[in-house]
C-alpha cells in the first residue's frame, strides 16, 4: 500500500496497463460525480465490503479513493491483508481532485 499525491496517482495510473480505479465512497457521494471508469464498492457496507474486496482480481493494481483519503487508506490496508499487494491511496481524496469528473 502506498499513499500518493494526486500528481503521483495520475502519473502512475496513466502508465499502468493493469490498473483498476476503485471508489469506496457512499452512493450519495458518487451521485455528486466520480473519477471516470471507477469501480464502486461502498466502504460502509461492512462485511459485504470485505467480501467484495476479497473477490477482486489480486493480480491487478488498485488506485483507491474516497472523499478525503481516510476511508481509502483503510481500504488499502484491508486489501493488503486480503493479499492484494498493489493498492494506492489518493491523498486528499475526491475533495481535492482536480481532474475530469464523470456523472451517473
Amino acid at each position: 500500500m502506498a499513499d500518493l499525491t494526486q500528481e503521483e496517482w495520475v502519473e502512475q495510473l496513466a502508465s499502468d496497463s493493469n490498473a483498476v480505479i476503485l471508489d469506496v465512497r457512499t452512493d450519495d457521494e458518487v451521485d455528486q460525480g466520480f473519477i471516470e471508469n471507477a469501480k464502486h464498492i461502498d466502504f460502509y457496507l461492512g462485511q459485504e465490503f470485505v467480501n467484495q474486496l476479497d473477490e477482486l482480481d489480486k493480480t491487478k493494481n488498485y488506485y483507491v479513493y474516497c472523499r478525503s483519503g481516510a476511508r481509502s487508506g483503510k481500504a488499502c490496508e484491508m486489501m493488503d491483508q486480503l493479499g492484494i499487494e498493489n493498492a494506492y491511496n489518493l491523498l486528499g481524496g475526491f475533495n481535492e481532485w482536480d481532474g475530469d469528473v464523470a456523472e451517473r
